[in-house]
């Protein structure tokens, strides 16, 4: 299975940069490309992004030793969640993490879920060792690698918004999530100044 797994990623990656190689050529039809690009690998997903609050300066005071324990411990909380949530996690990057969601509101709760496993981890645990989570949610159609990646606008946003805007416990969301789980339960869509590259509006999730 590995292997196969294997094979399938390459052969979109693949497919990918030969048509990009071809776009580049001189007197390329961009446009027929381009549509080619996103019959193969358009698809509408809700997009979450992660990130640990505080953490560079986690590492610089207590070593990489810590910075091993926490990501352990983050994904150890997390994962469970994603799964349950039906979200398909495509990447770890340090305290970051990829993930995307075919459901909006599963998405949402997911990432309500995460918020709250982290208050019960970190509320008997010294202060130096509490996982401070942030999310970024964006939500429409974009360009996805096999399980590698995804790029597009809400993509960007939603980057942007777990890593770079949200405090800890906080869930940020672009206008896109919010139209399409406004019904969600028990939640409330509260907008923020700050808006991101590739978004209309951005909302706080309150829950």
């Amino acid at each position: 299975m590995p292997h196969r797994r294997s094979i399938i990623l390459s052969a979109s990656e693949d497919r990918l940069q030969k048509l990009i190689e071809s776009r580049l050529s001189s007197g390329a039809d961009k446009e027929l490309i381009d549509q080619r690009i996103w019959d193969l690998f358009g698809e509408e997903w809700c997009v979450m992004f992660t990130d640990l609050a505080g953490f560079s300066r986690s590492v610089a005071a207590f070593g990489i030793i810590h910075f091993l324990q926490t990501i352990y411990e983050s994904e150890r909380l997390l994962i469970p969640q994603i799964e349950l949530h039906d979200g398909i996690m495509l990447k770890a990057e340090g305290d970051s993490l990829l993930i995307i969601f075919r459901n909006v509101q599963k998405a949402i709760r997911a990432a309500i879920a995460m918020q709250r496993a982290t208050f019960e981890y970190n509320a008997t645990r010294a202060a130096e060792d509490q996982v401070l989570l942030c999310v970024g949610l964006g939500f429409g159609r974009m360009l996805r690698i096999g399980d590698s990646d995804v790029y597009g606008a809400e993509v960007n946003a939603a980057s942007k918004l777990g890593e770079d805007i949200a405090k800890a416990a906080e869930v940020l969301a672009t206008k896109a999530v919010r139209d399409a789980g406004i019904d969600c339960q028990g939640v409330e869509f509260v907008e923020i100044e700050e808006v991101p590259p590739g978004a209309d509006k951005a909302f706080r999730i309150v829950y």
